[in-house]
């Protein structure tokens, strides 16, 4: 009796993180595979695979302990299913904070190449504003009256507003900045190869 709940106790520690590891990693994959974008061709043969390849893992790793002890097939099964359940329920809500981590990270980059090139549209406005030829020159870039250059103020405003806040749109209001001082520029006749 001693020997056989030896045998068991050894079965349960040898097999029984095999079967959970193989279990949750089973029906993670799985999950993921049928939660993601529609449209992949090869979405249902990686499922098959997944399958398979789960069960060549867990069925050994659950029958070879039961035949040596039975009773420890009733644990193994119970371990496998608390496995597979909290596989299946966890599933959605990590990959929603994996995409949210993804997103996040996608948006500081593009903040921060946003930031760059506002540094620089700022900088090659303020030539226009602060040099004494460039404003006796090209009188029309400070002169709020036109269209071009009311538009540009404002556009000028709003990412230094959305930079401040790291919004989403501050990308967005870094290209109408690029677009509106563009059209400044070419309102007030300066050459293409000069701004």
């Amino acid at each position: 009796m001693f020997e056989g709940l030896l045998q068991g106790v050894w079965a349960l520690v040898l097999a029984g993180p095999v079967l959970v590891a193989s279990v949750a990693a089973t029906v993670f994959l799985v999950r993921r595979r049928v939660l993601a974008p529609a449209g992949r061709p090869d979405s249902s043969d990686q499922v098959f695979w997944d399958l398979f390849l789960g069960a060549c893992v867990a069925v050994p790793a659950f029958l070879i302990p039961t035949l040596a002890s039975p009773w420890t097939g009733l644990f193994l099964g119970a371990a496998g299913a608390a496995a597979g359940t909290a596989a299946y329920l966890g599933t959605p809500r990590y990959l929603a904070r994996r995409a949210a981590r993804q997103d996040l990270r996608e948006q500081q980059a593009a903040h921060l190449a946003a930031a760059a090139a506002h540094d620089e549209l700022m900088a090659r406005w303020r030539r226009y504003e602060l040099d004494p030829a460039c404003i006796i020159d090209y009188p029309t870039l400070t002169d709020v009256r036109l269209p071009e250059t009311s538009a540009l103020i404002k556009a000028m405003r709003t990412a230094d507003q959305l930079r401040t806040a790291s919004h989403r749109g501050y990308p967005d209001a870094v290209n109408r900045l690029a677009a509106s001082l563009t059209a400044a520029e070419r309102v007030a006749g300066i050459p293409a190869e000069q701004a």
